[in-house]
């Protein structure tokens, strides 16, 4: 005959405990500090305004909202859905890669303004990278990919203009990197039931 053994009850100052199954006997484990928990949320908001700001540069350049695209620079005429516009057959990367480089590889950058192939990846980057870090999922390839398409926008402008060497595309690739490290799509984000998707257990580089 089977036996089974009973849980061990557990003696408190106060009264006996007996755990379920399942249960924790030192709920001091799930315990999260104030400040651990103030970082999760902080982390989060972090990500949600990076992720904005990938996603509406998509968006304007696409669309010609008349922020960065559609606006005349000397005018300050705004042309909203106009010429300018990806969707109306305008280039969102001549502008900048024509006028704006600087620095010892302003030439190789010139040399692709424009190009069509130059055109999709910097707008899938965008968008991609927008998405992933809005959802909270896919943070090491986000972290990849906008490190990436920040380091080039950096390389492209060299020296910065304020600092030796220091402007805010590093410190938003580096703020990429730590969003991932610190798993920050799980708060505010659908980063856990992203990771229990059996192709992202598979392949861990797709968390």
């Amino acid at each position: 005959m089977t036996t089974y053994d009973r849980p061990t009850a557990v003696t408190t100052d106060d009264a006996v405990v007996t755990p379920r199954h399942g249960a924790t006997t030192h709920p001091e484990l799930d315990y999260e500090p104030p400040a651990a928990k103030a970082f999760r949320y902080v982390a989060a908001a972090l990500r949600l305004s990076l992720g904005w700001v990938f996603m509406w540069a998509f968006l304007d350049k696409t669309f010609a909202l008349g922020f960065g695209t559609g606006r005349d620079g000397e005018t300050g005429v705004v042309d909203r859905f106009g010429d300018a516009a990806w969707i109306n057959g305008g280039s969102p990367t001549e502008g900048f890669l024509t006028f704006a480089t600087k620095g010892p590889f302003a030439e190789t950058y010139q040399s692709i303004a424009g190009a069509p192939w130059a055109n999709v990846l910097f707008m899938l980057s965008l968008f991609g990278v927008g998405l992933a870090l809005l959802l909270g999922i896919g943070m090491r390839a986000a972290a990849v990919a906008g490190t990436a398409v920040l380091v080039m926008m950096w390389t492209a402008v060299l020296p910065p203009e304020n600092n030796p060497f220091m402007d805010d595309h590093i410190i938003y690739a580096l703020a990429l990197v730590a969003l991932a490290l610190v798993g920050a799509g799980k708060t505010l984000g659908l980063g856990s039931i992203w990771e229990r998707l059996p192709v992202v257990q598979r392949y861990s580089f797709l968390k």
